[in-house]
């Protein structure tokens, strides 16, 4: 299972990024994707997730600036970030997840560096 970030980089303020995700290795449609991001020192955070059916969640601090997407037969999913402010660089993580009826079954990704400097 392969899950590979991409997009990350070095914005202004004010500008905007687009992450991608593309996984290989499961059945990408069966599975609830999301974008968790970290910086040093503080614990891995819940930024956006969709499930199967496209119902996208937000995490307060990014309501009506982030948005996630899915293409099920691109097998991505996909994080379009505007407004960015200097408080979102992080490492951004890709995050599948199936769901079974006892368990559950998780996979990350290697994480792309987005960095919000003037």
């Amino acid at each position: 299972v392969q899950l590979q970030a991409s997009g990350g980089g070095l914005v202004q303020p004010g500008g905007s990024l687009r992450l991608s995700c593309t996984a290989s290795g499961i059945i990408f449609g069966f599975h609830v994707m999301a974008w968790h991001r970290q910086v040093p020192g503080k614990q891995r955070e819940l930024v956006a997730s969709i499930t199967v059916g496209g119902s996208a969640n937000y995490a307060d601090f990014v309501k009506g600036r982030f948005t996630i997407s899915r293409d099920n037969a691109k097998n991505t999913v996909y994080l379009q970030m505007n407004s960015l402010e200097p408080e979102d660089t992080a490492v951004y993580y890709c995050y599948a997840q199936k769901n079974y009826l006892r368990s559950t079954r998780d996979y990350w990704g290697q994480g792309t560096l987005v960095t919000v400097s003037s």
